[in-house]
């Protein structure tokens, strides 16, 4: 009882309010950003190897341990943003239920709950804001009595909202898909240069990359362009963050996920510029080389070597070896090291700064 007396008095002292707008919106997308971080890159990196192996009891268990860590996302997520938001532990336990519920996490098959997948990271991120202003309203209304009926308040009304945007939220991601899916009917140049920059475009966005490359079903050349194309992403904004940011995290931008720069990207879209213009080149080349993957590698960069390995595997040809090397390391590492120096050494368009991400 000391221990939630404790909290309500700290709950007490929230200081979202003196939050701006500016502030407000970067702890939830920083939030959101540092959820994926801790849920997803786990199986990013392992999920392939671990795929290879042979099934023990042991990679069994490690399988299943980086698997459910991804359906923790939308709770780690809101617990995050939270945190930022400086909520006690309460309003944030009472957010994470809220965004848990609408994440898209949980289905309902023949009459039971069935937990699987990551959910739908645009209606995570939106709940999390909803459910972070039905905190901050609850907050004061409730007073003393908020240990007992905010879990149920944010839950009901913040969750709730959740689930009346999810289906408007899936909606739009299968739109986005259906913009992605007629990129592919085009020539295979021009396939590579779109797929390129789409797919670099969507893993710094609140969209899926793997699940709109699985539900269009993208295969072959345009796989391998959309799979570079993340890859000279994360190689971009890694070289170019590298003055502000710390080791360990200049290796999760390509071996984990880009995404981590996404409250970034957001925030200051003059990102983007360096972005778009890497991943189209090596998007074309890796079309020009016939690198292939499939619809499950697309999403990915070098996480976990899926990328390339994939492109082993499927592509067909003289010297494949080779050209997986200059087209998933030599264009993307070389690309990266030429937009860092037109914008940030040349032209000062960007600086370091606007890369650089809050320790976690």
């Amino acid at each position: 009882m000391k221990l939630v007396n404790d909290e309500i008095k700290r709950g007490s002292h929230m200081t979202v309010q003196k939050l701006n707008k500016k502030e407000f919106g970067l702890a939830i997308l920083n939030g959101n950003a540092s959820g994926i971080i801790v849920a997803l890159i786990p199986s990013a990196i392992i999920s392939q190897l671990l795929a290879i192996m042979p099934q023990t009891d042991i990679v069994k268990t490690l399988t299943m341990m980086v698997t459910l860590a991804q359906s923790t996302l939308p709770i780690i997520a809101a617990f995050a943003v939270g945190a930022l938001l400086k909520f006690g532990t309460i309003e944030s336990a009472s957010m994470a239920l809220a965004t848990f519920i609408a994440s898209g996490v949980v289905t309902s098959h023949g009459g039971q709950y069935v937990i699987s997948g990551s959910g739908v990271i645009l209606n995570i991120m939106l709940t999390t804001f909803m459910a972070s202003l039905v905190t901050i309203a609850f907050h004061k209304l409730l007073g003393q009595l908020r240990a007992v009926f905010e879990p149920l308040a944010v839950l009901l009304v913040g969750g709730g909202l959740g689930l009346l945007t999810l289906p408007v939220m899936i909606a739009i991601q299968d739109a986005i898909g259906s913009v992605v899916a007629a990129a592919t009917q085009t020539a295979p140049l021009v396939m590579g240069i779109l797929l390129g920059i789409i797919f670099a475009v969507l893993i710094v966005s609140p969209l899926s990359s793997v699940g709109i490359a699985t539900a269009i079903g993208l295969t072959g050349i345009g796989a391998g362009a959309a799979n570079t194309g993340i890859v000279t992403a994360s190689l971009v904004l890694a070289i170019m963050s590298l003055k502000e940011n710390s080791w360990g995290l200049f290796i999760a931008h390509f071996m984990g996920s880009p995404k981590i720069q996404m409250a970034n990207m957001l925030s200051k879209p003059k990102l983007f510029i360096p972005v778009i213009i890497a991943s189209a080149i090596a998007g074309g080349i890796s079309s020009l080389l016939s690198m292939s993957g499939t619809p499950f590698s697309a999403g990915f960069g070098l996480s976990g070597f899926i990328g390339p390995v994939t492109a082993l595997n499927e592509s067909t040809g003289n010297g494949i070896g080779l050209r997986v090397v200059i087209a998933f390391f030599i264009v993307p590492i070389a690309m990266a090291l030429i937009m860092k120096y037109i914008f940030i050494d040349k032209l000062q368009l960007i600086d370091a700064k606007d890369l650089k991400l809050p320790e976690v």
